[in-house]
């Protein structure tokens, strides 16, 4: 009589304690009674029945999912290597269980396919110097698939673009290139301002006589106090011997 006492009291505890679940403040229990759902539950000390509910905790946390490299092929026909990492959190814990099976496969399988369709759509230069660009669509095309699942996509980051050898050289001649034709623009921009100022000056002095005499002279004085012996041949303007012929045609 006192063994089956004790077994139905061993059974009772086992039960009870079966019944009595705690959810930590980050986690929810959705609950299915009888194989339906009946609500979420949590934080805290929850209790079920025994053998007619059953609960499924889900972790509300921020996750991070690396997307593994995948093989793109951009739009200009280049072949790219790219990985990126997703963060992600639930915030409807019914939907995260009752709409998809695994959500976090889901979730991974989703971000490699999506990976590879948005970055196929643009060029190399653009997948190299466009990211911000193209993790705010990444976040936004992943973040609308994922609504009906309850999971919400925090932030996209595209991580390593790797090309072969080859492109890498071609790249690498293209900026050496692109330097080369920068710096012949420059120079010939520096070429037509000196132009446009020799020719502005030559304007000025030309309306001036006496300031191209005094600029004459000047070069003359600074070619004479150089302090090497050497013959000048320096061309004598008429302008300044002018006067002196008109005296001796007077005379």
């Amino acid at each position: 009589m006192f063994g089956f006492l004790g077994i139905l009291v061993f059974f009772a505890g086992a039960l009870l304690f079966s019944a009595v679940k705690v959810l930590n403040e980050y986690q929810r229990g959705v609950v299915l009674t009888l194989g339906r759902y009946t609500g979420t539950k949590g934080p805290g000390i929850i209790f079920l029945v025994p053998v007619v509910q059953r609960m499924t905790r889900v972790d509300l946390r921020i996750k991070v999912m690396d997307v593994p490299p995948q093989d793109v092929i951009s739009r200009d026909n280049v072949s790219v290597h790219v990985n990126a990492v997703v963060y992600f959190r639930v915030v409807e814990p019914d939907k995260s269980v009752l709409q998809v099976a695994d959500f976090y496969q889901a979730t991974s399988q989703l971000a490699q396919t999506r990976l590879r369709s948005v970055l196929g759509q643009h060029e190399l230069d653009e997948i190299l110097s466009k990211r911000d660009s193209l993790n705010q669509a990444l976040q936004q095309i992943l973040d609308e698939a994922t609504d009906p699942w309850g999971i919400k996509i925090t932030n996209v980051e595209i991580k390593d673009v790797d090309l072969n050898e080859t492109m890498i050289r071609a790249i690498a001649r293209q900026a050496e290139a692109e330097r080369e034709r920068r710096a012949k623009v420059i120079h010939a921009e520096g070429e037509l301002q000196a132009a446009e100022k020799l020719r502005d000056a030559a304007a000025m002095l030309s309306q001036q006589p006496q300031a191209l005499q005094l600029r004459y002279l000047q070069t003359l004085a600074d070619m004479s106090s150089s302090g090497k012996a050497s013959t000048i041949v320096f061309p004598l303007p008429l302008d300044l011997i002018k006067p002196l012929l008109d005296g001796l045609a007077h005379k």
